[in-house]
């Protein structure tokens, strides 16, 4: 996989490429059947396979007060394409010059002169160019004079509706898990790093792995059940809790992981957290105390749900 930002930098071939548009936030359902339709264009020869997605998301900048919380960072999308075959993710930087540029001047210098284009995929209802003025019959005219043709893939529908990033979020912030799992095609999962923490949680018996989230807003929060990858060599179970830790007078949102029967460093490590299960909301508790008795029931009820999975 190859990321690439902006469109100076050259791509690695001059084979041209297949690519389909859009903010892939979550890479559910509809944006991997968008995937699969430009596999199949690159496959009869239109180059090699890529997406072009947008950074910051489009309503980050338009829309900042109202702008929903991302389901996935850059890195995170990367390795989710990767796995479904996609050679190149090109990254462009959402700013006034390209919210300004009108369609034909979209079409000319991104995607016939930044990618050489030869087929482009797009979902129904697609907009693009300045105040989204641009059709999807419009990009297929343009598209015909700059050398490249139009796929319009249909919406993916499941249980009666659009799959969609917003139902994803939808059913993360209600804590519906499984519903998420189902528009995703997978557990929904969040990745980082591990820092070092305030060590609190050593001392009440419940070490943690810390993970910063750096976005705005996390999707979800509360206490759940999961499985971390980047421990062992397969899944390991733990319990996390997700929020600004309240009773220990906490501010920023982390993520804390603390994995059943470790023992050991996970300083520096790349963890990505698969959330199995929803146990509670974050509460603020009137002592240490009423926490540790609480993590004690959380801890045996994460452990009793993964156990019964696995079984």
């Amino acid at each position: 996989m190859h990321l690439v930002r902006g469109l100076d930098r050259r791509a690695p071939d001059d084979r041209g490429v297949a690519v389909a548009i859009g903010n892939f936030d979550g890479v559910h359902l509809g944006h991997q059947a968008l995937v699969r339709a430009v596999r199949e264009r690159a496959g009869a020869g239109a180059g090699r396979t890529a997406v072009l997605t947008f950074e910051p998301h489009p309503r980050e900048v338009l829309e900042p007060a109202s702008a929903p919380p991302r389901l996935m960072r850059v890195g995170e999308k990367c390795v989710a394409l990767a796995a479904l075959g996609v050679e190149e993710l090109r990254v462009l930087r959402f700013d006034s010059r390209l919210q300004c540029l009108a369609p034909a001047e979209f079409v000319g210098r991104v995607l016939r002169d930044g990618l050489a284009a030869r087929a482009v995929v797009v979902g129904e209802g697609f907009r693009f160019g300045h105040r989204r003025a641009g059709t999807i019959d419009q990009l297929r005219e343009l598209g015909r004079a700059a050398g490249f043709e139009v796929t319009v893939v249909p919406s993916v529908v499941l249980d009666g509706a659009r799959v969609s990033s917003t139902r994803v979020r939808g059913a993360l912030a209600a804590g519906d898990l499984d519903g998420a799992a189902r528009l995703l095609g997978r557990r929904y999962a969040l990745t980082g790093r591990v820092i070092a923490g305030q060590q609190l949680g050593r001392t009440l018996g419940y070490a943690t792995a810390n993970l910063r989230l750096h976005r705005r807003v996390a999707p979800l929060g509360g206490v759940f059940a999961v499985e971390v990858r980047g421990v062992r060599a397969g899944p390991a179970a733990a319990v996390a809790s997700l929020g600004t830790r309240p009773t220990v007078g906490g501010g920023e949102t982390l993520l804390e992981v603390h994995v059943f029967d470790f023992e050991g460093d996970l300083y520096g490590r790349r963890l990505a957290v698969e959330f199995v299960a929803k146990l509670r909301d974050e509460e603020r508790f009137a002592s240490l105390e009423a926490l540790v008795e609480q993590m004690h029931a959380d801890a045996a009820r994460a452990r009793e749900i993964l156990a019964a999975r696995a079984a």
